[in-house]
């Protein structure tokens, strides 16, 4: 199937989402995951309308965002090592997954221009999971204030993989009042506004508790 067909069909659950929690769409960002697909599959993606593409893997980033032709944001989702962070740090527009000093120092050094990042955050705990427990996460934001290179613009998570909705919506609900904690303290380098959080099997649910950027795959390019 097309991406422009599958687009049609998740933008009609993204606006069944939004009616049922009282939002507007306009506050919803798609992140075509494309970190799976080619090249030509990527650009009709972007042919499709989508401006917010997500890749994952330092190797071959580079060439695949020079490969695409037209206004895009490149979102870096996946956890990047520090050693990896020159390779791909000048080319991303948005990183989802902050959650260590070290990283932080890095992206200082390397940076060419100031990044958009949310905190990854571990809420449901699993082992397997990167990113800070929601208790430590606000006081690691509060030590990002020396980094003039990182803006932090909200926190992500990835809720458990499940069937049980209540698990998953626990999970968002959690994320979305630690990032009214931290947007309320006012911080200058972190307005924290944004919810990176929900994937292609729960990305309705986590519109309905509150999130900004939902991270698409499958069920939008493939696999």
């Amino acid at each position: 199937m097309k991406v422009s067909e599958k687009l049609n069909v998740i933008k009609k659950d993204i606006q069944a989402a939004a009616e049922r929690a009282g939002r507007n769409t306009d506050d919803i960002n798609i992140v075509a995951v494309t970190k799976y697909v080619s090249n030509d599959r990527t650009q009709e993606a972007v042919d499709a309308g989508l401006v917010h593409l997500g890749e994952n893997r330092p190797e071959g980033f580079k060439e695949k965002c020079e490969a695409i032709s037209g206004e895009v944001n490149w979102h870096y989702i996946g956890s990047l090592q520090s050693r990896k962070v020159k390779n791909v740090i000048n080319e991303v527009d948005f990183l989802h997954s902050l959650d260590r000093i070290s990283l932080a120092k890095e992206i200082q050094k390397r940076a060419e221009k100031q990044v958009l990042c949310f905190i990854q955050v571990n809420v449901s705990g699993e082992e397997q999971k990167h990113g800070l427990s929601p208790e430590n996460t606000s006081q690691f934001v509060e030590e990002l204030a020396n980094y003039d290179k990182i803006k932090v613009i909200g926190l992500m998570t990835m809720a458990p993989l499940t069937e049980d909705e209540e698990v998953i919506r626990s999970c968002f609900k959690q994320l979305a009042e630690l990032r009214k904690e931290i947007a309320a303290k006012n911080l200058q380098h972190a307005p924290c506004t944004e919810l990176s959080m929900g994937m292609s099997n729960d990305f309705t649910i986590a519109i309905e508790e509150g999130a900004t950027y939902i991270r698409i795959g499958s069920s939008l390019v493939g696999e």
